[in-house]
């Protein structure tokens, strides 16, 4: 039998697939992908594509598009002014409250998610090299209210006038504080080796390995070694904070992080046959 695949919005006919009774709805959709070939990178060529006098190609309106800088820019500023809002103005937040004199540990995790986010936006403007142009309009305010929103979640516990101190003093805080400064250090590093690896203005794509930075040597390991600093960045601010949001931030922001990693590690396989075997998405020797 044969059913027809109409458009939501307009019911325009989009294609006819033949199926079975036995055609479950995942059959469907998979078939439909296929019947619609693969999407094309703005690079290719005609002669590559091996295309002939008669063929087609199709056109996929991708609806309102914003530019990747523009997006990483607003979720990276919003999660800065936000937490530093708590900060500087805690009588705003808390009322009577904010008249508590402050934990050492309050000015650092300050000055280290100002340091996060302040380094954040210098790399959207000075060191990344995006692969695409733009990205769908609504991803600015999903990834907005993310950010944004686990910003004011740990800005007001860490700055309550309540707030408790970690368990083990000092050595909980500034052991956290040397994982989250090397972490960073790492992160920067990873970014950097990128950017290095791609001109400007292009989109070459190669086989990452380490070059003499020893924050680099992680390549040896994991494909997104850029992922595994940042996760170990927020480790460390979970740990010098002892507080429970910033620890589901991190956790949160891990699982992301590992879904984009595998992803990649799967495109490096796959554009790459002479990828090194050994290494991992994000995690040496596990993931």
């Amino acid at each position: 039998m044969e059913i027809q695949i109409l458009h939501a919005r307009s019911g325009k006919t989009l294609t006819n697939l033949p199926v079975s009774k036995s055609s479950t709805i995942l059959d469907i959709k998979k078939q439909y992908y296929k019947s619609k070939g693969k999407s094309l990178k703005d690079e290719e060529t005609i002669g590559n594509l091996n295309l002939k006098n008669g063929d087609a190609l199709y056109f996929k309106d991708l609806g309102p598009q914003v530019g990747w800088a523009t997006v990483f820019l607003t979720e990276y500023a919003g999660p800065l002014v936000i937490y530093l809002m708590f900060y500087a103005r805690p009588a705003l937040i808390y009322g009577e409250l904010a008249g508590s004199p402050r934990a050492n540990v309050v000015n650092i995790a300050a000055g280290c998610w100002s340091f996060h986010y302040g380094k954040r936006l210098l790399e959207t403007v000075f060191v990344h090299r995006f692969s695409h142009a733009t990205m769908p309009i609504m991803n600015i305010f999903r990834n907005s209210a993310y950010y944004w929103g686990f910003a004011a979640l740990v800005a007001y516990f860490v700055n309550h006038p309540l707030y408790t101190t970690p368990s083990y003093g000092d050595l909980q805080v500034y052991g956290g504080l040397a994982l989250f400064v090397l972490a960073e250090l790492g992160n920067f590093s990873i970014h950097l080796h990128f950017s290095r690896m791609r001109p400007k203005g292009s989109k070459v794509r190669k086989i990452p390995y380490p070059c003499g930075n020893p924050f680099t040597a992680l390549f040896n390991f994991v494909s997104c070694p850029n992922y595994t600093y940042e996760a170990l960045a927020w480790i460390g601010f979970s740990v010098m904070t002892q507080c429970l949001p910033a620890a589901m931030f991190t956790i949160c922001g891990f699982y992301q992080m590992t879904v984009w990693a595998i992803g990649k590690h799967k495109n490096y396989k796959k554009e790459f046959p002479n990828y090194p075997r050994g290494r991992k998405s994000i995690i040496p020797f596990l993931i």
